[in-house]
């Protein structure tokens, strides 16, 4: 029987249709908010896997809209009751339940300070969306796992249809309008071959960079979720700052390189350390010493970063039984934290 986890997971390109279909009305109105707004720069309200969404979207606004985005402490509002001063900006809040107390603490201050807030939710009515302008449901259906999964791709494919609408940008849209038939690619990809090298590795590094540094951010909180094991996330070029100094033979780095920019400068780190012994694998064909890992190309470098988790979800649900644990529900972990 499929965990709830691989059901899930192997429900992230209906659950993407489904908030291309129904959320679209309300990421227009979103949108059309943005433009009359004009915002001198946007910052971001999340925690957990959330704030990892709002990683990527901030990476795919600066690179698309040209604004600046900052992710803002919640505790701000709820412990410090710091007094911001946004109104010439944009704020957009990610919160699967929709109702983490200071998530909606720091909503409701931008809200008040002048900004335009945007909630995206998995949960309506909520919390997070009565103290937002503009709510924005991602559709993801229920979510009966801890660890998330389509909650966080729907998160993304919301940002990035956002972003798609408030600067028309025709390419953008036709990309993430093309994402339900990716994903559906990306889940039958096979990353069996990085878990037969693991081994009986207790630690390891996922590298990226731009947007697929937050999807590494994201993979590393779910081995750690997922299998209790270290994991850490850095950029492809951070970790030479420092952390290259764990780095022995044989030990895991995983980069995810999407077609962009920064993929020559990923798989140049990746090669590096296959080079010294280390067990590295990439999802580039540009590799050379590093290993590869399939992957999806989309056509855009956006969706095509976003492409690389599907594959490393159904890896490390598979990864994580192997082990003996149940990724369903994993040690110490509930499905909705709720902070102050």
């Amino acid at each position: 029987m499929k965990t709830h986890m691989r059901q899930e997971i192997d429900e992230i390109p209906e659950a993407t249709a489904r908030l291309l279909d129904r959320s679209a009305a309300d990421i227009a109105k979103a949108g059309q908010a943005l433009r009359d707004k004009d915002p001198a720069f946007l910052v971001t309200i999340a925690r957990g896997s959330s704030d990892h969404a709002a990683t990527f979207i901030k990476y795919a606004i600066e690179l698309t809209a040209g604004r600046p985005v900052a992710s803002l402490g919640p505790s701000l509002a709820s412990i410090y009751g710091a007094n911001l001063q946004l109104g010439g900006g944009a704020a957009i809040a990610i919160s699967q339940s929709g109702k983490s107390p200071d998530i909606v603490a720091m909503a409701e201050a931008a809200t008040r300070s002048g900004a335009v807030t945007i909630a995206l939710t998995n949960t309506l009515p909520s919390p997070i969306t009565e103290a937002s302008l503009y709510g924005v449901d991602i559709n993801a259906g229920p979510e009966i796992a801890v660890a998330a999964t389509k909650s966080f791709v729907s998160s993304i494919v919301a940002g990035l249809a956002l972003l798609a609408e408030w600067t028309a940008d025709d390419r953008l849209k036709a990309a993430v309008r093309a994402l339900p038939g990716h994903f559906d690619g990306a889940i039958k990809l096979d990353w069996s071959a990085f878990a037969s090298e693991l081994g009986d590795a207790d630690s390891l590094y996922m590298l990226g960079r731009g947007p697929a540094l937050a999807i590494a951010s994201e993979a590393a909180l779910k081995f750690k979720e997922t299998s209790n094991m270290h994991a850490e996330a850095y950029s492809a070029a951070e970790v030479l700052h420092g952390p290259v100094a764990l780095v022995e033979k044989r030990f895991p780095v995983l980069t995810f390189a999407a077609r962009d920019a920064a993929e020559a400068s990923a798989v140049q780190i990746a090669d590096s350390f296959a080079t010294k012994g280390a067990l590295a694998y990439a999802t580039s064909d540009r590799v050379t010493a590093a290993r590869k890992l399939p992957f999806v190309a989309t056509g855009h470098p956006l969706t095509d970063a976003l492409a690389l988790i599907v594959p490393f979800y159904g890896f490390v649900e598979a990864w994580s039984r192997s082990k003996g644990f149940d990724p369903d529900q994993p040690a110490a972990l509930n499905k909705v934290t709720e902070t102050l």
